[in-house]
Formats: structure tokens, C-alpha cells, sequence
């Protein structure tokens, strides 16, 4: 279920438009962002690499850098252990190499999603300590990892942390929370409560950023020898889904510009591999085609596959790593489908489709998918959804959840269930043993304050605009607004009863619908939908009656209308530009 409501953010847009050389309609859609002061409206719309904040202002950083220059100076042995998602790859290569270029004996280990878990164990402390290691550095995990730390201390060996994930903490009878902090000899991470880095939204990859431009910095390198690694900062911001305000949007815009003209081989092959084009990729390629590419190594092999990519130098090998990560994807793909059908399935056809928060154990199914299929489960009963699967160990688990649900939070209650759990309040992971699940299941949903009006999902428009107001100039504009993301969510317009004149079925997997559509004000013009098409068949054949959609096929229908949410966009077609509309709801 839908409920469609208008932005009504109030300010003088004409005002803001002449002041800034913008349209209307793009000042209306920064408020509705709540940009909205003259220093913030300046910030999004100009902000570059100079507005980013000083990495020193971290707090343990200016400690870290200085445990680093010791240890290269004495030439002892430092080991990055990253973690096998997109961000850690992203970050263990910022570290890897530039631990080398600053001079640095240095190697790097990625866990094994079903072997080791998520990030630093004590297994692979024992692994580094035999392999003669002094130093470890952490990149997008660490921050919870009590008991690796204490055995890593145990060996006196020197650990620096660098994460982004929450801090653990207790909470105590009054309910205050009080933090834990791991015992290692730096601990860099913007989430720590005392910590006075300004903006505490950062990926892992960022963080190992901030703390390689600080170590070269202190190294005397030259600024582009840091800005270099932009790129691959900018690419974990948007696939580990980090918000687009602020400093992140610094790297994702400087990360895209840096993407469209990289020299790294590896990457270069990956976008050949996807037939992108140079100079066009933007926010969506990065979550949408070439990520999930890096993340299916993790997923479904090992994350070093990845990681190996972006280190290759060679044109002939990289192609072959891009081709293997690209079927590895696809199978990825067909699991997930798989997965996902049975997990509607589990939802509609018994009780767990009444509770509040959906508790789906699918005992067969790939651990490493499960996050993708709860997030697919979330979209489409938005409520939050945690699926579970059947390990070497007892039950693993990750979790979607919508913006009036606090998932970690939520799981802090229950903590003692997990054997192990992290994560943010859009997303966890969490291990259990078997036997928890029922009771996780009947404690998640009944300490739940979630009421009926929090699952249906609220489509917020910025602009109720009619096709008729579409222009190529307007159209352009709205690119000032990019990177669009979590956070800064691509602008949504809406038309009102638009007439389909034909549709036809597009798309490789039969998943599109390219429609000719008319509104009295408006001439022809082309939209296309990607969705479930036999929901919308249904509709429309509900709407009106039965054969409609099959008519429409056929261009013989006749006053079908509906309303669409859609966002327009510049098409190209041998050498001719025109403006089609991408449909992404519909009434």
C-alpha cells in the first residue's frame, strides 16, 4: 500500500532561484532537502575537495599516523584485515597501497564470509602473529571486536583500528548508554561519542582515506598522491549505501570525476566489462552495475578476487577478473530470485506475515544473500525484515529496515540472544544459535512499538509537475543536484491522469514497459517502467477491466489513465536528443 503526499516545504523559490541562477523547481527540491541557509545551499551546489574536513580533527588520528611512521621506520611488519564487502575491498586497497608508498612492509588479509565471519577474529590474530606480524590496521571493522583485540594484546602486538560502524555500548537502570571501546593502541572511528571530526557519516573506505591523506601529509607527499584514492572512497560511499550529505557527497562527486578518467587497470576493465561508457557513469552505475559486481566476490567466493582487481596491472588479466566477477554476479543474481520467491512465499502463506517485524529463516539459503532478499522483502511489505540462514555455527542473519525502525537499537534489547551482532539503524548482522530463533522472533515483535501507519510506504513528491513543463534546459539543470542517494534521493515529479496510448514489454528479462502516454496540456511522450509488469497488468486490468493491459499491447485501448511518480531524462538516438520520463509508481 501507497500514500502519496506532496512536499509542502515553504520558501521563496523565485527568490532563491534568481540569487543562485537556478530554476524554481531546483530551489524547491534543495528545501525539500532542507537545504535551505545561504552557507548550505552554497555547500551543495559548489562544494568540492576544498571544503573537506582535516583528517587530524579525528580523534586517535594524529596517534595512529605516529605508530605508523615508527613501525615503517623500523621496518616491522604491519597486516590490514578488511572485510569482505565492497566498502572493506574499497578500504583495504586505500591502505594497502598507501602503507607501500609510504614505505610500509605490508600485507593485507580479507575473512571469509562463511569461514571467518564478519571482520577481525582471533583466528586471524593467531595467523598474523605466526607470520612474524607487529602491526595490525583495521579497515571497516574492529570497533566490537573485544576478544581479538584482547588476544592480539596478549601477543603484544600493536592494533590500530579504523572503522565506522556503531560503538558498542550498555545501557544502564536509569537508561543512559554507556560505550565500549576496544583495547587497541589507536582507535579511529567518527562515531566515537568524544570524537570532534565534524561530520560522523563516513564509509570505512573514507575513514582509511582520512588516515593515508594524514600519514602522507605528515610524509610531506604531494596532495594528488592522496586524492588518487578519492575514487575508491567515492565508490564505498554509495555501495555501502553511507547518506549523501555533506563530506560524503564531496566523495562521491570527486570519486565519480576521478572514476570517468581512471587509469586503474582493474577498474578500467570492469566498466568495459559492463559496457559503460567513459565520462557517463554516475551514482547508479556504482550501486546498481559495477558494485554489485565487486560484492559478489565476497558473496559467493572470496572478497580477494575483488581486491585482486583493483590491484591488477595488467590489461589481459584484469579483463579475465572483470569477466569472472561479472558471473559471479549473475549467479548471484538467479540466487537471490530464488531466494526471495521463497521468502514471499514463508510471508503470505503463513502467520509470519502478521507480525511487525518479519523473522524469515530459510535454513538453505545462502548466507551471503540473505541481506539482498531482506531487502528485497522490505520493499515490498515495507516493514523491517531480518532473514536468517542455517551456518557452520549456528543461525547468521542480516537485516532491512525502514526509517521508523532503529534495528540496531531494537537489537541492543535482545542482545543476549546473539552470539555475535552490529550494524546501523537501516541495517544489522547478527549470529545465533538455532534454537534463539523462535524467541527472537516472539521478543523482536513484542517489544516493537510499530503501528499500522508505519508500513505504508509514503511516496513524498517534490513537484506535482505535468509533462507539459518539461524542457531540455530544465532537465539538464537537475544533473547540479547529483550524486543522488540515500539522503539526497533522486527528485520525484508526478503527473495526474496521463492517457497510454500503446506499451509494449521490454527488456531482457521481460522486466520493462516502454508506454507512449498524452495529457491534454502535454504532446507525446515516451516513458519507460521497470518493475513486476504482471502487477501492473493486474492493475490495470482491475482498474478498468479485463483484457485492458492486452489491448494496450496492441495500441486498441482506449481512455486508460493512470497517474505516475517519474523523473525525465535526456534521450539520445542516432545523433537526435528527446525527453522521455522514467515511470516509477503508478495510480
Amino acid at each position: 500500500m501507497q500514500k502519496w503526499v506532496v512536499s509542502a516545504k515553504k520558501a521563496d523559490f523565485n527568490a532563491i532561484a534568481l540569487k543562485y541562477r537556478i530554476d524554481p523547481v531546483t530551489a524547491r527540491i534543495m528545501r525539500n532537502r532542507d537545504i535551505q541557509t545561504p552557507e548550505e545551499i552554497e555547500e551543495y551546489l559548489y562544494a568540492g575537495k576544498e571544503q573537506m574536513h582535516s583528517p587530524v580533527l579525528m580523534k586517535d588520528m594524529e596517534k595512529a599516523v605516529s605508530v605508523l611512521l615508527k613501525k615503517i621506520k623500523e621496518r616491522k611488519k604491519i597486516r590490514i584485515i578488511g572485510d569482505y564487502d565492497i566498502d572493506g575491498i574499497c578500504a583495504s586497497y586505500i591502505l594497502l597501497k598507501g602503507l607501500s608508498e609510504a614505505g610500509a612492509e605490508v600485507s593485507v588479509e580479507i575473512p571469509d564470509r562463511i569461514a571467518d565471519g564478519y571482520g577481525i577474529n582471533e583466528t586471524l590474530v593467531e595467523e598474523a602473529y605466526a607470520n612474524q606480524t607487529d602491526t595490525i590496521v583495521t579497515c571497516d571493522n574492529g570497533i566490537a571486536a573485544f576478544e581479538a583485540m584482547e588476544r592480539a594484546k596478549d601477543y603484544r602486538m600493536t592494533v590500530i583500528v579504523t572503522d565506522h560502524h556503531e560503538v558498542p555500548y550498555e545501557t544502564d537502570e536509569t537508561g543512559k548508554k554507556n560505550y565500549r571501546i576496544v583495547p587497541a593502541d589507536a582507535v579511529v572511528n567518527p562515531k566515537q561519542e568524544d570524537c570532534p571530526y565534524p561530520y560522523k557519516n563516513l564509509c570505512g573506505a573514507a575513514v582509511a582515506y582520512k588516515l593515508i591523506q594524514a600519514l602522507f601529509m605528515k610524509l610531506g607527499k604531494r596532495q594528488e598522491e592522496y586524492e588518487k584514492f578519492l575514487q575508491f572512497a567515492g565508490i564505498a560511499t554509495v555501495g555501502d549505501v553511507m547518506v549523501l550529505t555533506g563530506e560524503n557527497r564531496i566523495f562521491v562527486k570527486e570519486g565519480l570525476r576521478r572514476l570517468n578518467q581512471t587509469e586503474n587497470t582493474g577498474l578500467r576493465a570492469l566498466v568495459l566489462q559492463k559496457n559503460l561508457r567513459f565520462g557517463e557513469i554516475k551514482a547508479y552505475h556504482i550501486g546498481f552495475v559495477l558494485g554489485p559486481c565487486l560484492n559478489a566476490s565476497g558473496r559467493l567466493d572470496t572478497a580477494k578476487r575483488a581486491l585482486q582487481l583493483l590491484l591488477e596491472e595488467n590489461p589481459v588479466r584484469a579483463a579475465e577478473l572483470a569477466s569472472e566477477l561479472d558471473s559471479l554476479n549473475e549467479s548471484r543474481k538467479e540466487l537471490t530470485a530464488a531466494g526471495t520467491e521463497q521468502a514471499v512465499e514463508m510471508v503470505e502463506q503463513t502467520d509470519i506475515g502478521k507480525d511487525k517485524v518479519l523473522v524469515i529463516y530459510l535454513p538453505a539459503c545462502h548466507e551471503s544473500i540473505a541481506g539482498i532478499i531482506a531487502g528485497r522483502i522490505r520493499e515490498r511489505y515495507h516493514k523491517p525484515v531480518f532473514v536468517l540462514t542455517k551456518g557452520e555455527d549456528g543461525v547468521k542473519g542480516s537485516g532491512r529496515s525502514i526509517k521508523s525502525y532503529s534495528m540496531y537499537e531494537e537489537m541492543c534489547r535482545v542482545k543476549d540472544l546473539f552470539t555475535k551482532f552490529g550494524g546501523h539503524p537501516m541495517a544489522a548482522g547478527l549470529s545465533m544459535p538455532e534454537e534463539n530463533v523462535p524467541v527472537f522472533r516472539q521478543k523482536i515483535n513484542e517489544l516493537s512499538a510499530l503501528q499500522p501507519e508505519d508500513f505504508i510506504e509514503k511516496i513524498l513528491i517534490d513537484v506535482p509537475m505535468p509533462f507539459s513543463y518539461l524542457t531540455k534546459e530544465r532537465i539538464r539543470e537537475l544533473e547540479i543536484l547529483e550524486p543522488f542517494g540515500n539522503g539526497n534521493e533522486k527528485p520525484v515529479f508526478a503527473q495526474k491522469n496521463a492517457r497510454i496510448l500503446s506499451l509494449r514489454i521490454i527488456g531482457k528479462r521481460q522486466n520493462g514497459l516502454k508506454m507512449q502516454l498524452k495529457t491534454e496540456e502535454s504532446g507525446l511522450v515516451e516513458a519507460l517502467y521497470f518493475g513486476n509488469i504482471p502487477q501492473f497488468a493486474a492493475y490495470v486490468d482491475e482498474k478498468y477491466q479485463k483484457g485492458c493491459f492486452e489491448a494496450l499491447k496492441c495500441g486498441k485501448a482506449e481512455n486508460i489513465t493512470l497517474s505516475f511518480t517519474y523523473y525525465p531524462q535526456l534521450n539520445t538516438f542516432q545523433g537526435m536528443e528527446s525527453i522521455q520520463v522514467s515511470v516509477s509508481n503508478y495510480i
